[in-house]
């Protein structure tokens, strides 16, 4: 699980960069034109609802509202409206399928110079992924259940999703713990990224009311004031991102440290390559958790 070295292996930083590459080596495919064309050739019309669709697929079978809660800020009526339309036009195995033939293809025309190595990782990654604790991560254990390809390149990628997902559901679980509401959670993570307007919160479907309702929350809380996110907010934000950081080492602890650094040196390098591709299919705001706080490419 770990070398001999770990008392000076400074883990929660690893966990930070090994999440920052987790995303950006996910992100891009959720706004890819090749992945929402095959959902669209499925017969769902214009490939509407195709993120949530294709990263609900796993869990989707347990209901829209299981969905809702694991998704944990996504509007509900969106979550309903994904997979509605998945299910007269086609199946969420097939929707699953669509978007792995396009991880595959993007990752080898976009990123052709780690698709080896990554696929070399295939099977530590699994291990590590497999080897994770399930309780209360629905998303994940969802995710690890799901058949899995025999293209190692994908397997791999399937893998660091998995992963991912993992840490999707810690993130939830100390949200809900701290006592922050979906949307207050929205409000805060989006000051926290320097994200104007409360772009965020609206994005995954906040209206006025419940902007102004999270608002109400968080100034009584004493992390907003006079409809802001202060710096009591921001701090707050900080401080359950150290958290997150500190209880979601474990993965990369089964990995172990010499393929947890092998990962990075993969994956780091193309990183804002892959969120330039996010940029350029959906916005320069999508995906922020993929993003680096201080040089956010919508504020340049």
């Amino acid at each position: 699980m770990t070398n001999g070295n770990e008392s000076e292996t400074d883990w929660r930083e690893l966990s930070r960069r090994g999440a920052m590459a987790s995303h950006r080596l996910i992100g891009w495919i959720y706004w890819d034109p090749t992945a929402v064309a095959n959902y669209a050739a499925l017969g769902v019309p214009d490939g509407l609802g195709y993120y949530i669709a294709t990263r609900g697929a796993p869990i989707a079978v347990a209901g829209d509202g299981v969905v809702t809660a694991a998704f944990g800020s996504i509007h509900a009526g969106a979550i309903k409206f994904s997979l509605d339309l998945c299910r007269q036009h086609t199946t969420f195995a097939a929707a699953s399928a669509a978007r792995d033939a396009a991880v595959v293809q993007g990752l080898r025309t976009y990123v052709p110079e780690i698709v080896d190595g990554l696929a070399e990782l295939a099977a530590p990654l699994w291990r590590a992924a497999d080897a994770l604790p399930v309780g209360g991560r629905a998303l994940y254990a969802a995710h690890r259940d799901w058949p899995r390809p025999d293209d190692v390149l994908l397997s791999a990628w399937l893998a660091v999703n998995c992963i991912r997902e993992w840490r999707g559901d810690t993130h939830w679980a100390m949200q809900i713990a701290d006592g922050l509401s979906a949307t207050a959670s929205g409000v805060l993570d989006g000051a926290w990224r320097s994200y104007d307007g409360d772009w965020l919160p609206r994005s995954r479907g906040a209206d006025d009311g419940a902007l102004a309702a999270a608002y109400d929350e968080l100034e009584g809380r004493g992390l907003a004031a006079c409809g802001a996110v202060d710096e009591n907010g921001i701090a707050h934000r900080q401080h359950l991102e150290d958290q997150l950081d500190g209880l979601t080492v474990t993965p990369w602890q089964h990995l172990g440290e010499p393929l947890t650094r092998r990962f990075l040196e993969l994956v780091e390098p193309v990183g804002a390559r892959l969120v330039e591709r996010i940029d350029s299919t959906a916005g320069p705001k999508w995906m922020p958790a993929a993003r680096d706080r201080t040089s956010a490419s919508w504020r340049r």
